[in-house]
């Protein structure tokens, strides 16, 4: 059965971030709040989190996955970002997008998609996630926390628990963070392609959604 923290969502309780920490790097499965949507999220390194992730929402290695990093220098180890590419992500980062990118040979294969080699790229601008992902000192992986058969990613942490209480390891409660997911923006061409329009803003990139 899932644990429960309800944590303040701009100043969160450091004791709270150790635990869940704790329970991220002890291979857990948690749902945790960003800057657009509740969020799965584990360790890349945690293959049984990562197989109960995609079961949960009904995936295959065919759907991207993100990394969740604490910030810029932590996307040079895990894609491969090029100075125009790097100037595009620092003018809307953090925030609530998701870079489609080529992957580095630092990543494991089970984490990319298989036939284009890349991956799903964010750093949140939510204090909870930050505050997990300094904690951790390394990326967690994530997808959005919406279920088989649902319209929208749930928005509320009971509702959460009550659904997936047995699946999860950790549920984090810091209030509703909308059901508007992050914006999708492939950069792997040289012409930025927008996968998902979503609570990120397309004025920085001058296109529109497809």
């Amino acid at each position: 059965m899932a644990q429960y923290f309800a944590i303040h969502p701009t100043h969160p309780q450091a004791r709270l971030i150790r635990r869940a920490g704790e329970i991220v790097r002890g291979g857990g499965l948690i749902a945790y709040p960003t800057d657009s949507c509740y969020a799965l999220g584990c360790l890349p390194s945690a293959t049984g989190s990562l197989e109960r992730l995609r079961r949960i929402r009904d995936i295959d290695e065919r759907h991207h996955l993100t990394l969740m990093c604490r910030d810029l220098s932590e996307i040079g180890h895990y894609a491969i970002v090029d100075n125009a590419r790097f100037s595009l992500i620092k003018r809307v980062t953090p925030g609530s997008y998701t870079f489609i990118l080529h992957a580095t040979r630092e990543l494991p294969r089970r984490l990319i998609h298989p036939k284009r080699k890349t991956i799903g790229i964010r750093v949140p601008a939510h204090p909870i996630a930050l505050a997990l992902l300094a904690e951790l000192d390394e990326p967690m992986l994530s997808a959005t926390l919406i279920l088989p058969g649902d319209t929208e990613p749930l928005a509320d942490a009971e509702a959460i628990r009550a659904r997936l209480e047995h699946e999860l390891h950790l549920v984090i409660d810091a209030g509703s963070c909308g059901t508007e997911p992050s914006t999708v923006i492939d950069l792997t061409a040289e012409t930025p392609l927008v996968l998902r329009k979503g609570k990120g803003s397309l004025a920085p990139f001058a296109v529109e959604a497809v």
